[in-house]
């Protein structure tokens, strides 16, 4: 990830500043974070994100969709080495999963820590997705867990202090079923970035990532392509079911394995609306960008 940051152009003391942190919380006992599926691109959303973590922060990465908002989260869990724990929110989200409950072990009533405690007491990144969803319950156990005292209270069991590396990383997408605007007390606790849209550019350099042996003219198409559909869907003339960035990601792996190009986006864009207008609306941009008489055998090497 370092030097992945280094060839993005990150400034080299953020980067040392991470070195620092990862020196500092190493121990044999720590969970290594895993490697990610995929990187985040953009440089100045990478060195917003990475300072106010440096500096103790929380964050709150708030976007619409296919920004890259669990991406680049899941990223810095794996930049500065530590273990990632997911809460992925919803209207039936009580405290007890967040915290613990009590369970059975070898015939005792035992504490069964949640994802919140474990990341507050082995340093983990705690990453809180869809945060607009939650309900008062879940929220309260969130405004002791971001509090400046930094510690959670156990009923029944003691209080945890929340380790120095522990970090929290909440995501947003307004206009979602169920969501909500945060209150402000919420909001307060976190550094917040508004994620902006994938450039074309950056891409451009995912599919080369992801597809060493895709030929530069059809990495460039795939990309305008799915720069068409955001522009189409910014200006209403299509719903951001069919914005979908890891369906475009998918469709093309299904060309890898032999499948012809505008089946796989069928599949993996088109179809992701039920509406048959909508579908044809998009089989047009998918014409416009990919000749129907293209195989897959001539997209890569």
């Amino acid at each position: 990830m370092i030097d992945f940051l280094r060839e993005e152009g990150i400034t080299e003391t953020i980067l040392k500043g991470v070195g620092e942190f990862r020196r500092r919380y190493s121990s044999q006992d720590d969970v290594a974070a895993g490697r990610p599926r995929y990187v985040y691109y953009g440089k100045e959303v990478w060195e917003q994100a990475i300072t106010a973590l440096l500096c103790g922060e929380n964050l709150l990465l708030a976007g619409s969709k296919a920004t890259g908002k669990n991406v680049l989260a899941e990223n810095l869990s794996a930049l500065f080495g530590r273990p990632s724990y997911n809460v992925s929110f919803h209207i039936n989200m009580d405290a007890s999963y967040m915290i613990g409950t009590d369970t059975f072990k070898n015939g005792q009533v035992v504490f069964r820590p949640g994802p919140i405690c474990q990341s507050a007491s082995e340093g983990g990144f705690c990453i809180l997705d869809e945060i607009n969803m939650a309900r008062n319950e879940a929220l309260a156990v969130l405004h002791s867990a971001l509090d400046f005292r930094r510690i959670i209270n156990v009923p029944g069991y003691d209080a945890i202090r929340i380790h120095e590396a522990s970090r929290f990383i909440a995501t947003m997408n307004y206009g979602y079923a169920g969501t909500r605007e945060l209150n402000e007390a919420l909001a307060s606790r976190f550094m917040v970035i508004h994620m902006p849209e994938i450039r074309e550019d950056n891409l451009e350099k995912l599919l080369r990532r992801e597809f060493p042996d895709m030929k530069d003219s059809f990495s460039r198409q795939f990309a305008g392509l799915f720069t068409d559909i955001e522009k189409k869907c910014r200006n209403g003339e299509l719903t951001t079911k069919v914005l979908d960035l890891r369906g475009l990601l998918d469709a093309i792996r299904l060309m890898h394995g032999g499948l012809s190009p505008h089946a796989a986006l069928d599949m993996g864009i088109t179809n992701k609306t039920f509406d048959e207008y909508e579908q044809s609306l998009v089989r047009d941009i998918i014409a416009s960008r990919i000749s129907s008489k293209t195989e897959s055998a001539s997209i890569f090497l």
